[in-house]
């Protein structure tokens, strides 16, 4: 049976205030797992400033490359929020106020509070469906394969938490850990060797330093239980044949 096809996604941080070191990321983390969860890698994160052409060039890359494009920030009242603008652009369409999107606003504002600063959240592509936001009134859109959701966390995620079961993925992954205390140069050729016997699964090495000693985590990841079963059984071998022990970990 050949294997399924993996599902493939990239996030794209839109904000000069995380470049700036201002904002601390706090919406990847999130969004990486809940695409695990429902069968979608990860494959691509990338930050760039509030500058049309760096937004434009960026989606146009990634919304051919990957399967979704999910950006983060850029979508609220003020001049600096010019993300729906630059997807527009993107994909060659004109920008509008969503007839829905103004509802929404309309019902959420005292009268008289909608200005107009408030209704350039109500701003999409034309033939955006929007994504709905449970926190405030003002929603996200999607694109085609490009979901825009806001940036501020408690917002993106309820965004992101109202799409991610639409999603078709393909498995979901699963992660194993096997710690050992042999050094990372110790196990580093042997760890390509069973990479290259194991292509489907991606094996990764990630060192600590815990109760004053060194070690490292080998993390397997993989949507065939049984392969990574193989996997984990071919790093524990290793270990145990460079001198060492490899013990799973939750």
């Amino acid at each position: 049976m050949p294997a399924a096809k993996t599902v493939t996604a990239a996030v794209l941080l839109i904000g000069n205030e995380i470049l700036s070191g201002r904002t601390q990321d706090a919406n990847l983390n999130h969004i990486a797992k809940g695409l695990t969860e429902v069968g979608v890698k990860l494959a691509e994160a990338r930050v760039v400033p509030d500058i049309e052409g760096e937004i434009v060039d960026a989606l146009n890359a990634l919304r051919g490359k990957y399967d979704y494009v999910f950006t983060t920030g850029g979508i609220g009242p003020t001049h600096d929020d010019i993300t729906a603008a630059c997807v527009a652009k993107a994909f060659g369409v004109a920008i509008h106020r969503h007839p829905e999107a103004v509802k929404l606003l309309e019902a959420a504002y005292e009268p008289g509070k909608l200005n107009e600063a408030r209704l350039k959240m109500a701003e999409t592509p034309v033939g955006a469906e929007l994504v709905r936001n449970a926190v405030s009134a003002a929603p996200g859109f999607r694109v085609e394969n490009v979901y825009v959701m806001a940036g501020v966390p408690a917002i993106m995620r309820t965004m992101f938490d109202e799409v991610k079961h639409t999603l078709a993925g393909g498995p979901p992954m699963i992660s194993r850990t096997v710690a050992t205390a042999l050094p990372e140069g110790a196990i580093a050729e042997g760890l390509g060797a069973v990479q290259e016997t194991h292509p489907d699964i991606d094996i990764g090495s990630y060192p600590f330093f815990r109760q004053g000693g060194f070690g490292v985590h080998v993390v397997l990841r993989g949507a065939d239980e049984a392969r990574l079963d193989l996997a984990v059984r071919a790093v524990v071998d290793l270990l145990a044949a460079l001198g060492g022990e490899g013990t799973e970990v939750a």
